[in-house]
This record gives C-alpha cells, sequence and structure tokens, in this order.
C-alpha cells in the first residue's frame, strides 16, 4: 500500500528528539503557536509535517529558566519518505548504490519495516534540517506578533526567524550512548590503530569523516617523508648536493599522495553514496539581502542584488583592503627581522648561554604574532564577504577561502621566503621554520582544543546543579544535555582545520630540503591532533548538523597548488647551494637555465604522474558508467509508457528531454 505524507501522524506525545530550536525570551505567544503550526502541519498545507513539543511542559516553566527551548522529531516514516525527497542515496541488494524510494524500500540492503536504525542519526537530522529550512511562506506578508519582519511567498521561514533574531539557534541534540561507543573507538583508547570513519560518518555525516579520513590519511602518507629525512638531518646537514635526491623525492611524494587521496576518496564517498547524490537546486544564503524581484530560474520571489554593484564593492573594498592587510603583515616581518638582528648582536657581545637561548625569542614571538594576526583577518575577512552579499553559500566560501590563503600564505611564508632568496642565510631560515612550526602547533591545540574543553567542563558542572535541584518527574537527563549543548560552542565547519594541514603541507614541502625534520614534527603533532580534534567534536562543540560531501572540495586544489610552487622553491634553494654553484664560477646564467630546465621537467613530470593516476578506481567507474545505463533505460522505459498512454505528451516530453 503507498503511504502518503497526508496520512502521517503529527501529534505523538513521545518520541525521539532530533532537533532543537531556542527562541529568544521575549518571544511573542501568537508567534510561537503559529511557528508549531507550520512545523506540525501537514506537507499539503504548506507544513513540514514533524512532531514538536517544548522542552519543559507548563507547570515546569513556571518554575525553571529556559523556557523557549523545544525539541523537533519526525516518524519513521516521515523520515524514509525525507530520505526519498533530499535524495539519499543507499546500498542495494544487488551491491549498486541508487537514489532511496520509498516504494521500493525493501530492495535497499538493510531495511526492514521494524528497523529504525536504516537511518543513521546524522541522516536523520539532516532530513529535518531540509524540512524546517523549506518550510515557506504561502500568504504570510509578516512573522505574525511582529510587523517589520516581512515575508514573501516562497521565503524561508527558518532563515527569516533566524535574521530577525526571534529564533537564536537551531542545533542536533547528541545521542550519549553513541556518542560514548564512538568516543570508546576514536578517541579514549591511546593506541595507534585506524579511525573509525564510517563510524564517525554515521554520526557527524560525511562533510566531518572526510575531514579525518584526509587528516589520517595525511598523517601516513607524511610517515616515509620523516624517516627519509632524518639521516639527512643527523648526517648530511650541510651536504647540499645529497639533498637533490631528497628534494625530488618531496617533490614526486607531494603529487602521488594527493592523486592517491582522490582515489581513495572517491572509493569512500561512493560507498557512502555521496558520489553519485545529485546535487540539490541551491537556495540564497542566509544572509542574502537586496529588492525584492522574479528569480529568472524558479520563478519565484526572492531577493534581487545587482552583479554590478557585487563587483564594485569586491574591487573598490574589499581588495583593497586586503592589499593593506598584506602590507601590515609584510611591516611587521620586518620588525622580526630588526628583533632578530637585536638578538644576534647581542649574543655575539656576549656570548653567555642565556643569549643563545634568546636567539630563539624573536621566532617564537613572531609565530605568536602570526597566529594572532591569522585569528583577526578572519573576522575581517568573514565580515567583507558577508558585506560582499553573495547570494549563494557556495560563493560566499570560494570568496572568502581565496581571502583567507592568500593572507595566510603571505602572512606564514613571507618571512621564510625573504631568509631564503634575499637574505639568503640557511641556518636562520632552518631555525625560523622549526620555530614557526612547532610554536604554531602548540598554539593550535591549546586554542581549539585544550582551553575550550576546559571551559566547557566548568560550565558542566554548573548545569549539573541546576538538573539536580529539578522535579523527580522531569526528565533531568535530557533537560541537562539540551541545557550543556545549547551553551556550547557552534562548530563553524572544517575551514580551519583543513587550514592548519594546507599551512604545515606548506612548511614541509616548501622548504624540505633545508629542514627535513619538519615531517617528523608534522607527523608527531598529527598523531595528537586526530584525539584533540576529536575531542573537540565529541565534547566542546555542538553537534554540527551533517552534509553530505562527495570530495575535499576546494582544498584539493590548494594543496595542489602548493605542490607547484614547492617545486619552484626546492629548484632554486638547491641551486643557491654552494655545491651547485661551484659547478659554474664564471657563468651564472648558465646555472640559472639549468635551475629552470631542471623545474620546468619536474612540474612536467608531476602533470604526467598526475594525468597517469585516474581520480577514480576502475572498479568505481565501472559502476558509475553502469548507473548512468540504467537512468537512460529507465527513462526509455518512462518514455515508452507515456506514448503508450498519450503521444503528445511523450513527444513533448521527448523533446524536453533532447
Amino acid at each position: 500500500m503507498r503511504v502518503t505524507l497526508s496520512a502521517l501522524d503529527t501529534c505523538e506525545s513521545s518520541f525521539t528528539p532530533l532537533v532543537v530550536i531556542e527562541l529568544a525570551q521575549d518571544v511573542k505567544e501568537e508567534t510561537k503557536e503559529w511557528l508549531k503550526s507550520r512545523i506540525i502541519a501537514k506537507k499539503k498545507d504548506g507544513g513540514a509535517q514533524l512532531l514538536f513539543r517544548p522542552l519543559l511542559n507548563k507547570y515546569e516553566k513556571e518554575t525553571l529558566e529556559n523556557q523557549n527551548l523545544y525539541l523537533v522529531g519526525a516518524s519513521t516514516v516521515r523520515l524514509l519518505l525525507g530520505a526519498e525527497a533530499v535524495g539519499l542515496v543507499k546500498e542495494c541488494h544487488d551491491q549498486a548504490m541508487r537514489a532511496f524510494t520509498y516504494g521500493t524500500r525493501h530492495n535497499f540492503k538493510g531495511f526492514h519495516d521494524n528497523n529504525d536504525d536504516f537511518l543513521t542519526m546524522a541522516e536523520c537530522q539532516f532530513i529535518v534540517k531540509h524540512e524546517l529550512e523549506n518550510l515557506r511562506a504561502r500568504d504570510e506578508r509578516m512573522i505574525p506578533g511582529y510587523p517589520q519582519a516581512k515575508l514573501y511567498p516562497g521565503k524561508s521561514l527558518l532563515r527569516r526567524l533566524l535574521t530577525s533574531g526571534i529564533v537564536v539557534q537551531v542545533f542536533p541534540l547528541h545521542d550519549s550512548e553513541a556518542l560514548k561507543k564512538l568516543e570508546n573507538t576514536w578517541y579514549t583508547r591511546f593506541t595507534f590503530q585506524y579511525q573509525p570513519i564510517d563510524s564517525i560518518r554515521a554520526y557527524f555525516g560525511e562533510t566531518i569523516a572526510l575531514y579525518f579520513g584526509f587528516l589520517e590519511y595525511f598523517t601516513f602518507a607524511l610517515i616515509p617523508m620523516a624517516v627519509i629525512g632524518l639521516p639527512y638531518y643527523l648526517f648530511v646537514w650541510e651536504d647540499y648536493d645529497k639533498y637533490v635526491i631528497f628534494a625530488s623525492f618531496n617533490l614526486i611524494w607531494s603529487t602521488v599522495i594527493l592523486e592517491v587521496w582522490k582515489r581513495s576518496c572517491a572509493s569512500m564517498t561512493y560507498r557512502w553514496g555521496t558520489l553519485v547524490m545529485k546535487r540539490q537546486f541551491e537556495e540564497p544564503r542566509p544572509g542574502f539581502h537586496g529588492v525584492l524581484g522574479i528569480n529568472a530560474v524558479t520563478g519565484r520571489e526572492e531577493p534581487v542584488y545587482s552583479s554590478f554593484k557585487r563587483q564594485l564593492r569586491i574591487y573598490l573594498v574589499s581588495l583593497p583592503f586586503v592589499c593593506l592587510c598584506l602590507y601590515f603583515s609584510l611591516y611587521i616581518m620586518m620588525i622580526y627581522f630588526d628583533m632578530e638582528d637585536w638578538a644576534l648582536s647581542l649574543h655575539e657581545n656576549s656570548g653567555s648561554e642565556w643569549t643563545s637561548a634568546l636567539l630563539y625569542v624573536p621566532s617564537i614571538i613572531y609565530a605568536i604574532v602570526i597566529e594572532i594576526m591569522n585569528r583577526l583577518y578572519r573576522y575581517a575577512a568573514e565580515f567583507l564577504t558577508s558585506w560582499e552579499n553573495h547570494r549563494l553559500e557556495s560563493a560566499y566560501q570560494n570568496h572568502l577561502v581565496l581571502k583567507v590563503l592568500v593572507f595566510n600564505f603571505l602572512n606564514c611564508f613571507a618571512s621564510l621566503f625573504y631568509i631564503a632568496f634575499v637574505l639568503k642565510d640557511m641556518k636562520l631560515l632552518r631555525q625560523s621554520l622549526a620555530t614557526l612550526l612547532i610554536t604554531s602547533q602548540i598554539l593550535n591545540q591549546i586554542v581549539e582544543s585544550l582551553l575550550p574543553y576546559w571551559l566547557q567542563k566548568k560550565h558542566g558542572v554548573e548545569v549539573k546543579k541546576k538538573a539536580q535541584a529539578l522535579k523527580s518527574h522531569v526528565d533531568a537527563a535530557l533537560y541537562e544535555q539540551v541545557l550543556l549543548e545549547k551553551e556550547m560552542g557552534t562548530y563553524l565547519g572544517t575551514f580551519d582545520d583543513y587550514l592548519e594541514l594546507f599551512l604545515q603541507f606548506g612548511y614541509v614541502s616548501l622548504f624540505s630540503c633545508v629542514y627535513p625534520l619538519a615531517a617528523a614534527f608534522a607527523v608527531l603533532n598529527n598523531f595528537t591532533e586526530v584525539s584533540s580534534d576529536a575531542l573537540k567534536m565529541c565534547r566542546v562543540f555542538k553537534r554540527p548538523f551533517a552534509e553530505p560531501s562527495a570530495s575535499i572540495g576546494v582544498w584539493q586544489l590548494a594543496f595542489e597548488t602548493m605542490s607547484v610552487i614547492s617545486v619552484v622553491t626546492n629548484c632554486a634553494l638547491i641551486g643557491m647551494s654552494p655545491q651547485v654553484d661551484a659547478f659554474f664560477p664564471d657563468s651564472k646564467t648558465d646555472l640559472i637555465l639549468i635551475v629552470v630546465a631542471v623545474e620546468h621537467a619536474l612540474l612536467a613530470l608531476k602533470f604526467i604522474l598526475a594525468f597517469a593516476i585516474p581520480d577514480k578506481p576502475r572498479h568505481i567507474q565501472i559502476k558509475l558508467a553502469r548507473l548512468e545505463f540504467e537512468s537512460l533505460e529507465a527513462l526509455k522505459q518512462q518514455q515508452a509508457q507515456m506514448a503508450a498512454e498519450d503521444p503528445k505528451e511523450a513527444r513533448a516530453g521527448g523533446e524536453a528531454s533532447r
């Protein structure tokens, strides 16, 4: 029997809460009732047809704080129908990955009528979020009780509620039991083992799982570099001609690991279904604003903003501001070199042990200043990118990534390039590289994980005291959990995590022939990074909503660009070494030409390797081709059926498909 949305019950008094909605404290009752009615209303009436109830009942609200917390859930059938609506892909009994449909649910592996585990909790929360975000205004022109919060047909209600400050936040709840199981297999036991990537994906979604998968892969890929670099550091430190072999290996290594990662990523995302998942039509981002108009693609009313005005903001304001920040970064760098000269002159005049230790102080101070500047600039970049008023979230992210990468690259590596190619002081280059790498790693561990965890533990003690004071008939465990999680920091995505790995990759690859020990320090840091990032995800931040992903996105291009730059820097450094320079005592032009020729040859080798290694394994390519063939056959059958029923409609459908 076909189940329709209109047959579902949305009045269950007891259900598993998946998502929490926090309203502002002064929200009017008519607004609350209107929001509730829209969430529980049937789909045919413009509702989300979800389950909804307050965290506290009327009596408890009179005696306790936090009266504006509401729980949202959904019935099993509603979630399955939602899975079909968002296009989730699942494995069938014949091992193929196909888009889930409720009508063919019994064809999918792991599905049983009494099985509530077919969809992961992360997928359930993603579906609930999708349904909430797709609650749209119909004939309302404003939010009841708030005439200043204007609406128009098709406007996302949740986004308007968030931008108007009526809804404070919407976040998914942790599953305490599942979280403990995940922690036990992930980071609480200090053993050298692979991460449970599939379990991470089931709990946090594909985007988070891909980050931890890349972190693990990158860490193991660094081990050969670390092992080979150790003897170079210990035995042939000043023998630059021997570094030609090490640098050449590094350049091939950086290409191969990135290409092999693409293959590993494709295998993982095919198994998870996101590689073949159809991309949803992208809606305007919440912060986008403009004059109400008609979208030429969808035909719906939505804000329209002139692209010419946006370009003016980018080129007349954002670009000059970024250039000013880059100049300021270079100015701070020159102050650092003045401090280096002062420390060196003091050591030469004194020669004592404390002045010897003082030689490292300027680099440590500069490393700390770099981290502070990176974080301050990040806030400024976010403000500017938001002010540019990009319509789509993808455009917003691309402009933000570009701004942040350019500044971080110059801020972190400008001093190293200056030392290498202007001062030509290899001893200072090694010292600065080591100090910057180690200091930045220690600071990131403290700022990102240890400090937030300590603050969260303090807050947890206060929440437990409040929960212990509750009446016996109140669900103290749920109340405590919601209160604790609502005060947690919001995880802002994998941007900063990938940025940290990107900068680490730069430290390892750009100057590998000068400081081979960089890879060893990176490996040691990443083994602790896995645990600290896992702790951060499980105990420090709110649980993020799952987001389907098929790759690491723009970061793949960023890492590949860094590997190309590393070819140029390593070739130049080897060409500047005294041993190589001795071969060309009379003509520096010949030396430059040979270095450029070798650099071009290595770049050609990199591109040949990238072309020779397929992005997807052969068996994945075959499965994707088979799915495409099946979809074409299904389209033909559909057209044949339409032709039998209505020849005119079939001809129209065939012309449309062409």
